[in-house]
């Protein structure tokens, strides 16, 4: 029997303990949060038997994933990302709106983001670059041009209508050209290029954009109705600028008192910070949070503001060190693989899932603006989590199939020997 079991969940057994723990995390916390959904549908139970059912799915694509040798994964990445080219382009004029943005794509009574896809491929495809463009030296000149020609484009696609997910797949890539011993002069002028054309973009947000509070308090005190006007070209291309524009004054807003503090414009961010502020350490315990009935994303963008207020500052800290050691068991897989190819897909992959998370994290208590981005594993989603479990399975196929260092192989044997002699 153990045996059977061990034949389904192999390669690295750290990882997969990981993995486990965060979709128990979700699974009870989605189910505490999600208050607001069971309100509106009348169902109790439908919500976290949806939830669940998806992580379900997730894990047998896993266990699918990581049955696929790592070799195989080469072969995708010219279909992934004709399926990224033509996704993106569908859902921006196509796709359906969620939260003043096209993201997602319904097909065949199905919907997926395309982002989702799309950050993988961008992995999958950097790695290979990378790999194939190794010298002793480090990473041929040439290797940062082909990646930025595949990267650029798909991170602009992304963008217009998903600022924050463009952001956190370009920083990722950036890191695994580190990684990938990509010349350091190369890297300094991108950021340096990177760093002009922020501003230049925030400068355009804060000039195109509109503050929409401050459009309300003028309205109330007129009381007139005006006709909308119309929007030219460059208000077309950023019509998410001022969703853009607000969050940055907010965040760039110096703290107030709580007696000023406006609790319907603010609304996320205050009832985040209430969540944070009554967990009294300890937590109230699973089930028992108070603040899930007024975020309105208490189970997606804020779910690790209701982590803290459920499970405290001691389950907040158990979350982070999953994600920690997921970083770090992949670094350690990443330094066995024989092959640069295994190793860069690895880090690269590990990577997406820790600085989203890390970002998550950050604006759930502050450190960041609002952006949208889900705590990857935990947080309610449909594509986002499937396509987070497949991101595991391909570590794990890494793990297991990628040809491994001979000092790392006889460790190994060593390490799994040793309970025999003993």
């Amino acid at each position: 029997m153990n045996k059977k079991i061990g034949n389904i969940f192999k390669g690295d057994k750290v990882i997969w303990m990981v993995f486990f723990f965060l979709c128990m995390i979700s699974i009870v916390e989605v189910f505490s949060a999600s208050s607001n959904l069971t309100y509106k549908s009348q169902n109790y139970i439908g919500p976290i038997i949806y939830h669940a059912g998806t992580i379900f799915f997730g894990v047998l694509v896993a266990v699918i994933t990581l049955n696929i040798p790592c070799r195989y994964f080469k072969l995708m990445t010219p279909f992934l990302l004709f399926i990224t080219a033509l996704t993106l382009l569908w859902v921006l004029i196509g796709g359906q709106t969620i939260n003043g943005a096209n993201r997602v794509i319904s097909l065949i009574g199905f919907t997926f983001q395309p982002s989702e896809i799309a950050k993988g491929t961008i992995v999958l495809a950097t790695a290979q670059i990378l790999s194939a463009m190794q010298r002793e030296n480090g990473a041929d000149k040439k290797a940062f041009k082909w990646i930025l020609w595949i990267t650029i484009p798909t991170c602009v696609l992304i963008g217009l209508e998903n600022l924050s997910t463009a952001a956190l797949l370009f920083a990722v890539v950036i890191l695994m050209m580190f990684i990938g011993l990509v010349p350091l002069k190369q890297l300094g002028k991108l950021v340096g290029v990177i760093g002009i054309f922020a501003f230049i973009a925030i400068s355009m947000v804060m000039l195109v954009g509109r503050d929409t509070t401050q459009q309300e308090q003028e309205l109330s005190k007129t009381e007139k109705i005006e006709q909308p006007k119309k929007k030219n070209t460059l208000e077309k291309m950023l019509h998410r600028a001022d969703t853009w524009k607000g969050r940055i004054l907010k965040f760039g807003e110096d703290d107030v008192t709580p007696q000023k503090y406006d609790l319907d414009k603010d609304a996320q961010v205050a009832h985040a910070n209430i969540a944070i502020v009554s967990s009294n350490i300890i937590g109230k315990g699973p089930g028992q949070s108070v603040e899930r009935d007024f975020l309105s994303q208490a189970f997606s963008d804020f779910i690790f503001a209701i982590v803290i207020e459920e499970l405290g500052i001691i389950g907040a800290v158990f979350v982070v060190f999953l994600y920690i050691i997921l970083l770090y068991r992949a670094a350690r897989i990443a330094g066995r693989c024989e092959n640069n190819f295994p190793a860069f897909l690895v880090m690269g992959l590990a990577l997406l899932l820790v600085v989203q998370a890390a970002f998550n994290m950050m604006v759930a208590v502050g450190l960041a603006p609002v952006t949208g981005q889900p705590l990857p594993l935990i947080s309610k989603g449909g594509t986002s989590t499937i396509i987070n479990c497949a991101y595991i399975g391909t570590i794990l196929s890494v793990s297991r199939s990628a040809k491994m260092k001979k000092e790392a192989v006889s460790t190994k044997n060593m390490e799994e020997d040793s309970p025999k002699r003993n």
